[in-house]
């Protein structure tokens, strides 16, 4: 854990909804792996209680150059300082032989499973990106022309082709919103339960998506419950095994 300075060398809008911040960062910075992100201050806000923003990146550049994903209602310069710390998290678990992998959105926008995308299609793996609820307001034409998106229900849990694509799947990575994310987690579980006869470990990850106040396992504020012992979102998250989180 770092705390460094870095620049904003552009800002892009993507789309009616979603702008990519270039963030230059040091070669420390750079090695960020998907699954992790960074709690960043900009150097022109006062120092107080509230916290950092949460920054996922969505992709690297060429130069130690990150690609973060931020709403379109905020305002960002370029030239502008960036006080960051980071890298928060371990990278995604990735099994070692993968073809297909689900990327699962609902009612909240799918940025923190977005820097897997150029990395797992790099790889030649195919990735498929279920928005569901809100979360299919999320425009994609930015996206890989590879990337299968379908549109669903976060209510009942579904999307056409359901049964086929959850069957494909090697993984799947699931993102909900931070409202009773346990009570949603259990939503998915339950769901994956009645689609296939046996969940292996490894297979199915939440994301979860907690605050995090010091991002270095000290408040223990995100402090995730699962079989094995209790877990730190921060340290060693934000992807875990549902099979294995005590979400009740």
């Amino acid at each position: 854990m770092e705390e460094k300075e870095a620049i904003i060398e552009r800002v892009k809008k993507v789309n009616d909804t979603v702008q990519h911040v270039e963030l230059a960062v040091d070669s420390t910075m750079a090695r960020i792996k998907p699954g992790q992100s960074l709690l960043v201050w900009p150097v022109n806000r006062p120092h107080h209680a509230y916290l950092r923003d949460h920054w996922w990146p969505v992709n690297i550049k060429p130069g130690d150059k990150l690609i973060i994903e931020r709403p379109l209602s905020e305002h960002y310069e370029s030239t502008q300082l960036i006080n960051v710390l980071g890298l928060i998290g371990t990278p995604y678990r990735f099994r070692r032989t993968l073809r297909n992998v689900l990327l699962i959105a609902s009612d909240t926008p799918p940025t923190p499973l977005m820097m897997t995308i150029p990395w797992l299609l790099g790889n030649q793996v195919s990735v498929t990106l279920a928005l569901l609820g809100s979360a299919a307001d999320y425009q994609t034409t930015h996206l890989p022309a590879e990337v299968e998106v379908f549109k669903g229900d976060s209510e009942t849990f579904d999307w056409p082709d359901q049964v086929m694509t959850v069957g494909w799947a090697d993984q799947v990575f699931v993102t909900v919103s931070d409202r009773d994310q346990y009570g949603q987690f259990q939503r998915v579980l339950t769901r994956f339960q009645d689609l296939r006869a046996v969940i292996p470990q490894n297979y199915l990850f939440g994301v979860f998506n907690d605050l995090l106040p010091c991002g270095a396992g000290a408040c223990q504020a995100c402090m995730v419950p699962t079989r094995g012992g209790n877990y730190l979102s921060c340290t060693e998250g934000p992807a875990f095994d549902l099979t294995q989180v005590n979400l009740v």
